[in-house]
């Protein structure tokens, strides 16, 4: 159960914690302690709601002291307090901010010497206290239901999931018997369908197979559970070597494969992986006549010559120009259709044909699909000089392309937008009723969970592109990281920053070859190049900078992590990215909790990480999780690090700068419009789109009973649900 309550403290901020025993009489040592336990989470930024508080107090003293130490852990790691944060100089920013520089270069040129075993040694000074206003996350009360909702809408989400999600969706049904109760008649997304096979199979062994054969139509959806099977990747953008199969899993292959009909196309898409398959898993062996199709398709595949199915005759059209011809043959297809909707409509003569094509088939294209359409049409003529991409299978690399696309009539665009919007609205009518829907215009700066599939695992869930607000009394931005060594090798990890003008011309940067700069009041806590033993303490390096000072300048503060010594970040034990926002900067520890707005684990499959950009125009970070290719990171003579990768790095940012992608306001909004009503006041809302948890108030009318007096007293909402741009399992489960 362990894993399940971090799921729910990670996901929902609730606490396992039912009552105990409701008769139990409180002493008097247990209310102080409760109270001292409220205490102490605030400086980790947390406190408890009234039923959590309430419930603590039907348990004893010693199960008590276990809820604390077991929630202090869980705290603590969700918020990055689990390790320890030492940087080089233990006054930072202040001492590096007045240091000699010659000094702060005999420090560094004694520390490489050594090979980073040894560190200049400075006496702590006392610091004052920390003098923040402190926004406390509030803990509530969870339960099994909320464990199942999550689940209910990890499995029925239309959008790739991240692996945090993966393994939340695992871990449920390795805990729970009754998962089985929860899995719905069908599984929209094609690789939660293969995840659920082999999560079962895992659980169960074979003798369940039928339990998953309904989810089973294609033959890819079979390829891919195999691949599941196999450790590889599900998506199948990369390559994966196969295992051997025992005789009852190749027997289920071939039952799933001759429950999927006309598998022959779906085979060729990925011919050599099949091939490879039928080596494993001996088709031929199979002579029972349910198995004749499944038999011929292997045989084709392997001897015969391909047919030409759909995809290869709309090309042809198109190359010929013959568009009426390729647009016939995609209406058997609307999601193709709806993905070269843009190339027929360029080329096409009569676009109204193709518009009353498109309208025919759209109520059987996904949302998903019609909302990137949608977007995509809205934005279409808006002069964005880019066109940026996600590569399928690694959506931490950007590709962006000059937008060359010529020009389509704006009364065009916009119809295809009505069309799109219509069918979305009738798609969510056989949705539940949402009653009173209150959204923050805050909204509008997340982007919509489609792909979380490369996503890293982090303290929130957000999608690339998306804006993240700074707290208006923050002065600074403090960001930092926290490695160790591996078993067998030196890590060193790096954190610099970039300063770039609005139109992302260079400006300047911060890193361990420019600890500081007085202008832009910027400051580099010092390089440290050992991480230390793998089960040690860590090393930590900071970067603040002074907001008000580098917008005078500049607009873009670009943060990244380089991997120095050049170990890809994916096979380090160790390696964390996050950030702080600070009043003041010499109050307060160096690494405050408290003030701890995001972290996240590197596991990029490179040596070069650009989590977050900071724009000090806007006041918002502008959260990227990306990674820069081998290419994109050129020649490394002098190691990997921010000099070196400035092209690249200056690249990908300008691409995550010019998104056009749809927001979750826009989502909610539609669903809104199909099935309820838009309210301006949060207190009369039914439910709540905004990252302020505060509970809407209603205004109740009492009685004094000794005086008899009616007065008007605010009383809390506690039935209405406040529904935060982190909870993606919502949005992809209930709103997709």
């Amino acid at each position: 159960m362990d894993k399940i309550n971090e799921m729910l403290l990670r996901r929902k901020y609730k606490v396992n914690l039912p009552i105990r025993n409701p008769i139990h009489k409180t002493s008097k040592s247990e209310k102080a302690m409760i109270v001292s336990i409220v205490k102490n989470i605030e400086s980790l930024g947390f406190t408890f709601d009234k039923e959590l508080f309430e419930n603590l107090m039907t348990y004893p003293k010693d199960d008590i002291e276990k809820f604390y130490i077991d929630l202090v852990s869980k705290l603590k790691a969700l918020v990055g307090a689990d390790k320890v944060y030492t940087p080089m100089y233990p006054n930072f920013p202040r001492q590096v901010a007045e240091a000699d520089a010659v000094e702060l270069f005999i420090n560094a040129i004694d520390h490489y010497w050594t090979f980073g075993t040894l560190m200049p040694e400075y006496e702590k000074d006392k610091r004052m206290p920390l003098f923040e206003d402190k926004n406390l996350t509030v803990l509530t009360v969870g339960t099994t239901g909320d464990v199942f909702e999550i689940f209910k809408n990890l499995v029925g989400s239309k959008t790739n999931l991240s692996k945090q999600d993966k393994d939340d969706m695992k871990n449920i049904i390795a805990t729970y018997p009754t998962f089985y109760d929860y899995l719905p008649d069908e599984i929209p997304l094609k690789e939660n369908v293969a995840l659920i096979g082999k999560f079962i199979l895992l659980k169960a062994a074979i003798k369940n197979a039928r339990a998953i054969q309904k989810y089973y139509k294609t033959a890819t959806d079979v390829l891919r559970l195999i691949t599941a099977l196999s450790d590889g990747d599900i998506s199948l953008a990369s390559k994966t070597k196969y295992r051997s199969l025992r005789r009852c899993e190749r027997r289920m292959v071939m039952n799933l494969l001759a429950g999927c009909g006309n598998i022959l196309e779906d085979m060729y898409r990925y011919k050599y992986e099949w091939i490879r398959i039928g080596e494993i898993i001996h088709p031929f062996e199979y002579k029972r006549k349910k198995y004749d199709t499944v038999n011929d398709a292997f045989d084709i595949l392997r001897n015969g010559k391909k047919p030409l199915f759909i995809p290869g005759k709309v090309q042809n059209a198109i190359n010929s120009g013959d568009i009426h011809t390729a647009t016939m043959l995609l209406k058997n297809r609307p999601g193709d259709f709806a993905r070269q909707l843009d190339k027929l409509l360029r080329d096409a003569v009569d676009k109204n044909y193709i518009i009353n094509c498109f309208r025919e088939v759209v109520n059987d294209i996904s949302v998903p699909v019609l909302l990137q359409v949608r977007q995509h049409f809205n934005d279409r003529n808006n002069g964005n000089p880019v066109r940026v991409f996600f590569p399928k299978g690694n959506l931490a690399k950007a590709i962006s392309i000059p937008n060359k696309l010529t020009v389509i009539d704006d009364k065009i665009c916009k119809i295809i937008v009505k069309i799109c919007d219509n069918a979305i609205i009738e798609q969510f009518k056989n949705k539940d009723f949402m009653g009173n829907v209150y959204i923050d215009d805050e909204m509008r700066n997340f982007l919509i969970p489609f792909s979380q599939r490369s996503a890293s695992s982090g303290s929130k869930s957000i999608v690339r592109g998306s804006r993240i607000g700074l707290n208006d009394n923050a002065k600074a931005v403090r960001a930092f990281i926290w490695w160790t060594n591996t078993n067998n090798s030196r890590v060193d990890i790096d954190l610099s920053a970039t300063i770039y003008d609005e139109n992302w011309n260079y400006i300047k940067h911060i890193s361990y070859t420019n600890l500081r700069s007085t202008t832009y009041k910027a400051y580099h806590s010092g390089d440290i190049t050992n991480g230390g033993s793998i089960d040690g303490e860590g090393v930590a390096e900071f970067i603040d900078i002074d907001i008000d000072t580098i917008a005078k300048y500049g607009r873009y503060v670009v943060f990244q992590v380089y991997s120095f010594t050049g170990q890809k970040f994916s096979v380090l034990s160790n390696c964390r990215f996050g950030w702080m926002e600070r009043k003041n900067v010499d109050s307060g520890e160096v690494f405050e909790p408290s003030t701890v707005d995001m972290h996240v684990d590197i596991t990029a499959e490179g040596v070069t990480a650009i989590p977050v950009i900071f724009d000090c125009q806007t006041r918002e970070f502008i959260w990227c999780d990306m990674n820069l290719s081998i290419s994109q990171n050129r020649s490394h003579h002098f190691g990997n690090n921010l000099e070196s990768n400035l092209h690249g790095v200056t690249a990908v940012c300008y691409a995550m700068t010019h998104l056009s992608k749809p927001n979750l306001y826009t989502l909610i909004l539609l669903n809104t419009m199909a099935r309820g009503y838009i309210v301006t006041d949060r207190n009369k809302a039914d439910i709540i789109f905004s990252n302020d948890t505060t509970p809407p108030v209603e205004i109740i009318e009492t009685e004094d009973e000794k005086t008899g007096e009616k007065k008007l007293v605010e009383h809390e909402k506690s039935d209405v649900q406040v529904i935060t741009a982190y909870d993606t399992d919502y949005f992809i489960g209930y709103l997709l």
